[in-house]
């Protein structure tokens, strides 16, 4: 089975090391992983700013860059969504319609291509920490992956899960949400590290890193000592804590 790996902004500059993570799960499980080097931004923040036509650009590079693809995951919920709007987002140009439907068909991200394509629901492996988890909005409202990171996280020998209370509240990123209304967007990660700290655990782990990256500033910034950590490296981790 052939993956192209879509690695995100984010991915490449900030968290390497969940790339890093997904390959290696992907390889150890069969796939053969290929990284199309003309990959950019998808336009996310663009789109979500209102500016839908200056992100058709953005759009067409990643559709042609993937077009080879016979799978595309990604180890963000949020940016793998953004595919999905590519279909509305050229609803007046038919032949880039039909590209972008293609590329929405066979884009997943990571947990979810474990779970749904490979069938797979224990990675093997082994973590030593009590974690608690962040359901980022994107990858759960829209995306629609609920129970993937759960199923996987259980079988992960040595980590204790423990609830997130109101986990389906929203960090207060939102993308550029967090520039535009900053006071707002502060009060809503201080909410979030808040009940972080009720579960006390040791490590959060998320699947986005818009929001890991939302959060780990607030605990730093608060002095708390929480680790911030992607599922993808709990799910590639040989017993480490």
């Amino acid at each position: 089975m052939k993956v192209s790996l879509f690695i995100t902004c984010l991915g490449d500059v900030f968290y390497v090391n969940a790339g890093k993570a997904t390959v290696e799960l992907l390889e150890r499980f069969g796939c053969e992983v290929d990284f199309p080097e003309t990959q950019t931004c998808c336009g996310q923040p663009a789109y979500n700013s209102g500016y839908r036509e200056n992100t058709k650009a953005a759009a067409k590079n990643m559709i042609t860059s993937f077009a080879h693809s016979e799978y595309v995951v990604s180890p963000s919920g949020s940016c793998a969504y953004m595919f999905h709007e590519y279909e509305s987002m050229f609803e007046d140009d038919p032949v880039w319609q039909e590209k972008a439907i293609k590329l929405k068909e066979k884009t997943y991200e990571l947990t979810q291509f474990l779970t749904e394509v490979l069938k797979i629901e224990d990675t093997g492996s082994e973590f030593h920490a009590k974690a608690t988890y962040h359901t980022s909005c994107h990858m759960t409202r829209l995306l629609g992956v609920k129970e993937a990171p759960f199923k996987l996280l259980s079988h992960v020998k040595g980590l204790e899960m423990v609830d997130l209370p109101n986990r389906h509240d929203c960090c207060g990123f939102g993308g550029t949400f967090s520039i535009k209304m900053p006071a707002i967007s502060e009060q809503m990660v201080d909410e979030k590290v808040e009940h972080i700290e009720e579960t006390e655990a040791e490590i959060l782990i998320g699947a986005d890193g818009g929001c890991l990256m939302n959060i780990e500033g607030r605990i730093k910034r608060n002095n708390k000592p929480v680790k911030v950590m992607h599922i993808a490296e709990i799910l590639n981790s040989r017993g480490e804590v």
